[in-house]
């Protein structure tokens, strides 16, 4: 019979955040770790379960087949911890919550996090509205949210405390999508955007032509017109599919500044959305 092994749960966060953001470097900087760590930490979850779970060259990072399998039960395993923490530390509240959250940084960041809460606490409703950063200021100041996730820029002096920092990159199909000359097409959200702004700000200041070549306003439409060759968009990094091409900066684009997540609480707040607010937070900083 062979000897009974524990799996480290710190070793599988780091698993886990890898396999999510394709890279060692990448996960690192959410978990607050250095490249050399991470790297020491999935080379200890290998020596525990006696198998690889990542090919690693100097060009790709792809998940073995063991790391395959382990993918699904590493994400139940943390779900399961961070719902038990939360549960046994935190008093049990109900009550309904309205979150308002930019569609991009939902669909990659928060239904984890937003799953261990209501794991932990089952009374809580949660509405969750997915919409542009300045639609969602619109209706938060009307009252629409209890707290909203906004993109801003890093220099801005606006409301709401930072949560979150994504570096932007250039996405297109291939490095033959991009023009070495004549307009830039873009593929951009509807105007009030602030991806859209930076990419035009930033065309502008290099002296370089741009046209809008496809409008979508949701986050797989572009991918799909970008996937097709209609033009090129701006994305966070750790967003871009692995079958796009992420561009920094080159000759022919121009960099691209950071940007910034912030979360605004309405005044008046519930104990539960602050509760709620606290705990989204909480998760984002440890890379949840």
């Amino acid at each position: 019979m062979s000897a009974l092994r524990n799996l480290d749960l710190d070793l599988l966060r780091s698993f886990v955040t890898i396999a999510e953001i394709g890279s060692f470097t990448g996960a690192g900087e959410r978990l607050g770790r250095t490249q050399s760590a991470v790297s020491l930490q999935i080379k200890r979850l290998e020596d525990v379960l006696g198998r690889k779970v990542f090919d690693r060259t100097p060009r790709s990072l792809e998940l073995t087949e063991d790391g395959k399998q382990l993918l699904g039960p590493a994400r139940q395993l943390l779900r399961l911890n961070d719902a038990t923490i939360a549960r046994i530390l935190e008093p049990e509240i109900t009550g309904r919550v309205r979150l308002g959250v930019p569609e991009d940084f939902a669909t990659a960041h928060l239904p984890a996090v937003l799953s261990a809460f209501t794991a932990a606490h089952p009374l809580v409703e949660l509405e969750v509205n997915c919409d542009l950063t300045l639609n969602l200021l619109d209706k938060f100041h009307d009252g629409a949210f209890d707290f909203v996730l906004v993109k801003r820029e890093p220099a801005a002096p606006l409301e709401g405390m930072r949560v979150w920092r994504e570096p932007l990159v250039w996405v297109a199909r291939d490095e033959q999508a991009v023009p070495d000359a004549g307009s830039v097409p873009l593929v951009v959200s509807p105007d009030p955007c602030v991806y859209r702004k930076r990419a035009i700000d930033a065309l502008e200041a290099m002296g370089r032509p741009w046209r809008v070549a496809y409008t979508s306003t949701s986050l797989a439409g572009s991918l799909l017109a970008v996937t097709e060759g209609l033009g090129i968009a701006v994305l966070p990094r750790e967003m871009v599919p692995a079958h796009l091409t992420a561009i920094a900066g080159n000759e022919d684009l121009p960099p691209l500044y950071d940007t910034e997540i912030a979360l605004i609480e309405a005044p008046g707040l519930s104990e539960t959305a602050h509760r709620l607010a606290q705990h989204v937070v909480s998760a984002l900083e440890r890379g949840a």
